[in-house]
């Protein structure tokens, strides 16, 4: 019932498997390395890194996911604006991040910690674009968590309004619930 490969067939068959592995894409450990300025730097319990215990974004590598727009008013700014970035639910699928919570840093080392719950829903959005311009940190960037402020009156609270951290530059995902 099983057949055994003659040598010259094992040896064509151990070259065709090599050759598929090459071709797959890379192992959800690895990630390209930032060749900008980099404006994230991310740590904890992630399975993906870039950067020793990290993982390091630049620009390029945050617009290179999958972005998302929030066209929201703020108690910052006037009018309606539009943030661009990525939603912080598909940066912690990409770190392979599944639980626990998060401490958000700014430059000026203004932290604040941030439920899991928030990033899991999809309401989060990690923005590095505001009404189409990427922000300087004097406009409170180049990074800000935002929410979709106009759409449910709960993120119209104290609670969600210091949440909403701009010139980030630091995450780490401490474990827990």
């Amino acid at each position: 019932m099983f057949k055994t490969f003659s040598g010259l067939a094992r040896q064509t068959l151990v070259a065709a498997i090599a050759v598929v592995s090459f071709a797959l894409p890379a192992t959800a450990d690895s990630m390209s390395t930032p060749t900008g300025a980099v404006l994230l730097t991310v740590t904890g319990p992630l399975a993906t890194m870039n950067a020793g215990d990290a993982a390091a974004f630049d620009l390029q590598m945050l617009q290179d996911m999958a972005a998302h727009e929030i066209e929201t008013t703020t108690i910052w700014t006037d009018g309606v604006q539009t943030f661009t970035g990525v939603r912080l639910q598909t940066l912690m699928e990409a770190l392979g991040v599944t639980s626990g919570n998060l401490r958000a840093t700014a430059i000026n080392d203004y932290a604040i910690d941030i439920p899991f719950s928030d990033a899991a829903n999809g309401s989060a959005l990690i923005a590095y674009a505001r009404n189409g311009r990427t922000m300087s940190v004097r406009d409170k960037g180049p990074l800000w968590i935002v929410y979709p402020y106009d759409t449910d009156t709960r993120y119209q609270s104290e609670v969600y309004y210091s949440r909403s951290i701009w010139q980030l530059d630091r995450l780490d995902f401490v474990e827990g619930d």
